[in-house]
């Protein structure tokens, strides 16, 4: 059963995952926004051969931690007779390593999911704040601020057309003085049907202002879509 738009992101690694594997029927969708639609509602498998393995790159970077890069694979099973897809994610390794359920009928990319559920959890390790608290603030972000732009990008020497999602699920929380400090972070993801698994980038990223000076990078992490194989 999909989910109602309130249901989203709200226990990521159990419903919504579950939930958004099958894009619902558009009268279903009618509550969605637009960013909620293109997020969740799409196949973003619907144009790819499978079996595929999707590979992206993982980078954090900032003065909060030690910068890293890792890898990230999506790993796409030829279309079922349901019409999705049974999918598996690597997202990446190590100490860092991240598992949610795999799915056997995918048509929506769970690395969207993948992603959120990373920020998540990095928010509740290192504010303490409640998981399902900082699900809800995404999920109203998505549903009520979220602004969508058109972009123009070069992938691989090719001109791609993509949409770019805008939030800053934190900003107008009342309760953001228990977080002042990462209250400010913001979040682009970068969709288009004209790359492989629809998700060309998602990046979140958190700036100091200096008086006088440029603005610190505090932390910023971002998957990108390197190829398909």
């Amino acid at each position: 059963m999909i989910p109602r738009r309130r249901d989203l992101l709200a226990l990521v690694p159990l419903v919504a995952l579950a939930g958004v594997a099958r894009a619902p029927r558009a009268a279903e969708t009618d509550s969605f926004s637009e960013a909620e639609r293109m997020l969740f509602t799409v196949d973003h498998f619907k144009t790819l051969k499978a079996p595929a393995q999707l590979d992206y790159e993982y980078r954090k970077r900032g003065t909060l931690e030690a910068e890293f890069t890792d890898k990230v694979r999506v790993a796409v099973a030829a279309k079922t007779p349901a019409g999705g897809h049974p999918v598996k994610v690597n997202f990446l390794s190590g100490k860092e390593h991240m598992q949610l359920p795999d799915l056997d009928n995918a048509e929506g990319n769970p690395l969207i999911l993948y992603f959120l559920e990373r920020e998540v959890r990095e928010m509740n390790r290192v504010t303490g704040g409640s998981q399902n608290y900082y699900r809800k603030r995404i999920r109203i972000a998505l549903a009520n601020s979220a602004e969508v732009k058109p972009v123009s990008l070069t992938i691989g020497g090719k001109a791609v057309q993509a949409r770019e999602i805008h939030i800053a699920p934190y900003r107008d929380d009342p309760a953001r003085s228990r977080y002042e400090k990462f209250a400010e972070k913001t979040f682009v993801l970068t969709l288009s049907e004209q790359v492989p698994g629809g998700v060309v980038e998602m990046r979140s990223e958190l700036l100091e202002a200096a008086a006088g000076a440029d603005p610190t990078l505090v932390v910023a992490e971002s998957v990108k879509y390197v190829a398909r194989r």
